[in-house]
């Protein structure tokens, strides 16, 4: 156990200024506060935070971080109040101190929710003051190192999960890189310890092996860096983590045996300058591994790291990984944000935390996720990706997860350009917004003010920031959409039984349908967890069911009646589906590919709105005994329309030269655009094929039909039912 002198002493001796004072009183009030508590190992509870001062020294921290570090468990798991540690301590020790025991908290429970909550809470906690997470950091570090002392296994690998999943990356992206790995390496031994074991042994084979060639190495590169002018260059190696290695082969899919940088040599100069310098005689004595070049220096990365690495064949035709870095990057590179912290001799500490542009993209994140586990969800996806680095027009650098879009690229520069974002230029070339950004890459956005995110986007983003603020859209308009269909399906619904409705009526009745208001009433109508008859009945409980006559029409037989009807003002006009977004309140069914001309009919579907059927579609039967489930619907779609829709088309075509070039030359020059091709069957003589075109309705569509007949290559052309 560390004394309380010997504490002080430790700050003291890289901080002569600190508050001693301060120190003392934190270490009496948590031996106090704990009294009597123990650990799972039996040992008394305050030696778990007089250790996590301990490793918090070890960083050269402040006196209020250390003494945050003696008190963090105080309130949780004592009877002092927050109220307690602000007499005592002051308002600054108190506010990170309850930034700590938010985080706590919930810890106990293994419940998804609450993970994602405790975590949605340390986002904010530490974006308030960097210090936060420092602490948590070496909280969840000795508790690591104490793992093996919980007789529940389901909990020590639930633990060892939450801290390879969430707290490891955390500690790479402030750049502390030795809690990370130790993290990692730790969690690794509980989550899968025979893997780690045959690594280590591996390792120390090797080591065995190899220990005389790693000297040689280092001597023979000290010995060239000195011959061209560095002779006070450092020179050291050092051996991958096994869970970097266990990485690496699943990454890779190698063996053990084909890595060959399982060493990293680091060369240690004075300045910037040196470090060019020795890259250079790196480079002109060793031949060089393609791609393996990064200047992390010129370009750091968002953790403020800055090193060189390269890759040569060094001594015994053996690959090597090189970083060459100074001093000061060094201390970057091992402590992270800590070392903004860290006590310098005349230099005043200042808080990094708001320079971190990840942290700000967590708290975008945490701004547009509508419950804790889709934050969590979210941000798992900005820590856990390798990335990429690339540029705008300007010249500013933003950093990316590996396999980022430029939709990705227009949210990282402002949320706003991601919402209308229209189109990219890639180096100067129009590209896809699917396409996945490269290092180097030049992007520039090209938006539009009636430009909104659309649905499709989801499905290629990787940004947890891009992805969240997309979603967050889409529920909105989804809302929306929702609200104006469950309000046209109730006007329609009253005024068949010869009432006016109004939104007023609503009122009384939205504590039956358990919704917190009338807007909530009319969405979950829209969105077919309720029926526009439920609601009328709530309404008019006494009410006599309407009977229909044939000169009237009831709905159901309005549907299944195959004639035509005209569209008609009145109480029983059908409904337009004009300005229903597809995909959200409105969905075409895709058995049937509804078309604007075909004579449609809408089924309600639950939880999804309403999906359109043209009103010969086979699939209607299976809803000929849920009558309330159909609508009466009509489009609403001017000639003027720009708007688009699939019609699909099964065609047999001679199998010949040309033959598809001929389609697709017919289908274009009528105005038709392919999305998708399918060859269904083929022999010597035909192809039969399965085509998605986008027309703008059935008109349309049946003037590609009759070109395509036309055509001598093309021998049967049908409009094609079903997926």
């Amino acid at each position: 156990m560390i004394r309380q002198y010997e504490l002080v002493e430790r700050v003291k001796a890289y901080d002569p200024s600190a508050d001693e004072e301060l120190l003392n009183r934190a270490y009496v009030f948590s031996m106090k506060a704990h009294g009597s508590q123990t650990r799972a190992s039996g040992d008394p509870y305050f030696l778990h935070p007089l250790e996590v001062a301990g490793i918090l020294t070890q960083l050269k921290l402040d006196a209020g971080t250390i003494a945050t570090a003696l008190l963090h468990d105080t309130v949780e798991d004592t009877v002092a109040t927050l109220e307690d540690i602000e007499k005592h301590f002051g308002k600054e020790i108190a506010r990170l101190v309850d930034g700590v025991t938010k985080l706590s908290r919930l810890e106990l429970h293994s419940e998804q929710a609450k993970q994602a909550e405790n975590f949605r809470k340390l986002v904010l906690a530490m974006s308030e003051d960097i210090r936060v997470l420092l602490v948590k950091l070496a909280d969840r570090l000795h508790n690591m190192r104490t793992l093996f002392h919980l007789k529940n296994p389901d909990k020590r690998k639930r633990i060892a999960r939450e801290t390879i999943e969430i707290y490891a990356p955390l500690a790479e992206r402030i750049g502390m890189h030795q809690v990370k790995d130790e993290l990692e390496d730790l969690s690794f031994a509980e989550l899968n310890p025979d893997a780690r074991d045959s690594i280590l042994a591996q390792l120390s084979r090797l080591r065995t092996e190899g220990e005389n060639r790693v000297q040689r190495i280092i001597q023979e590169l000290r010995g060239t860096l000195a011959e061209e002018g560095l002779p006070n260059a450092g020179v050291t190696g050092r051996e991958k983590t096994a869970y970097s290695i266990w990485r690496k082969l699943q990454r890779k899919n190698v063996s053990f045996e084909q890595l060959s940088d399982i060493m990293a040599f680091r060369i240690m100069v004075d300045t910037v300058p040196e470090c060019y310098q020795a890259l250079g005689v790196i480079h002109a004595h060793y031949p060089v591994v393609p791609g393996r070049f990064k200047d992390y220096i010129s370009t750091p990365k968002p953790n403020g790291y800055r090193s060189l690495h390269t890759g040569v064949i060094g001594l015994e035709r053996n690959r090597i990984e090189v970083q060459i870095r100074t001093s000061d990057m060094h201390e970057i590179c091992e402590l992270g944000v800590a070392a903004h912290w860290a006590y310098k001799q005349g230099e005043p500490r200042t808080q990094q935390g708001r320079e971190y542009r990840w942290l700000r993209e967590l708290l975008d994140i945490l701004e547009h996720a509508q419950k804790p586990e889709e934050f969590l969800e979210h941000t798992k996806l900005e820590l856990f990706q390798d990335q990429v680095f690339c540029f705008t027009p300007k010249g500013d650098l933003i950093a990316l997860p590996r396999g980022a879009t430029p939709v990705d690229f227009a949210y990282a520069v402002h949320s706003e350009v991601g919402d209308h974002c229209v189109g990219a230029k890639i180096n100067g070339r129009m590209l896809p917004l699917r396409t996945q950004l490269q290092n180097g890459d030049q992007v520039d956005i090209i938006t539009s003010k009636a430009q909104t995110p659309v649905p499709g986007w989801e499905r290629f983003v990787v940004t947890g920031k891009a992805r969240a603020r997309i979603r967050k859209f889409l529920r909105t308009q989804q809302r929306t959409q929702y609200i104006e269909l469950g309000r046209a399906i109730l006007q329609r619904q009253f005024k068949s039984e010869g009432y006016e409705f109004s939104e007023k009526a609503l009122e009384g009745v939205i504590k039956i349908f358990q919704q917190p208001s009338a807007d909530d009433l009319l969405a979950s109508v829209g969105s077919g967890l309720h029926s526009g008859r439920e609601v009328f009945h709530a309404v008019f409980p006494g009410h006599k069911p309407h009977v229909a006559t044939p000169k009237e029409g009831d709905d159901k037989n309005a549907i299944t009646v195959p004639k035509p009807k005209p569209k008609v003002k009145g109480h029983n006009a059908p409904l337009p589906i004009r300005g229903l977004i597809p995909g959200m309140a409105v969905h075409y069914a895709r058995c049937c590919h509804p078309l604007p001309g075909d004579r449609i009919v809408g089924i309600v579907t639950t939880g999804k709105g309403v999906t359109i059927h043209t009103i010969d579609c086979e699939t209607l039967e299976s809803f000929h005994e849920s009558p309330e489930r159909w609508i009466d619907v009509a489009w609403d779609i001017g000639p003027d329309s720009p708007e688009e829709h699939v019609g699909r088309i099964s065609l047999v075509v001679n199998n010949e030269p040309g033959s598809l070039g001929t389609l697709s030359t017919v289908i274009g020059k009528n105005g038709g655009n392919i999305t998708n091709l399918k060859i269904t069957s083929r022999n010597t003589d035909f192809f039969e094929l399965l085509i998605d075109i986008d027309v703008k309705d059935a008109k349309h569509l049946t003037n590609i039909m009759a070109a395509l007949r036309a055509t001598p290559a093309i021998n049967a052309v049908e409009r094609a039912r079903g997926r």
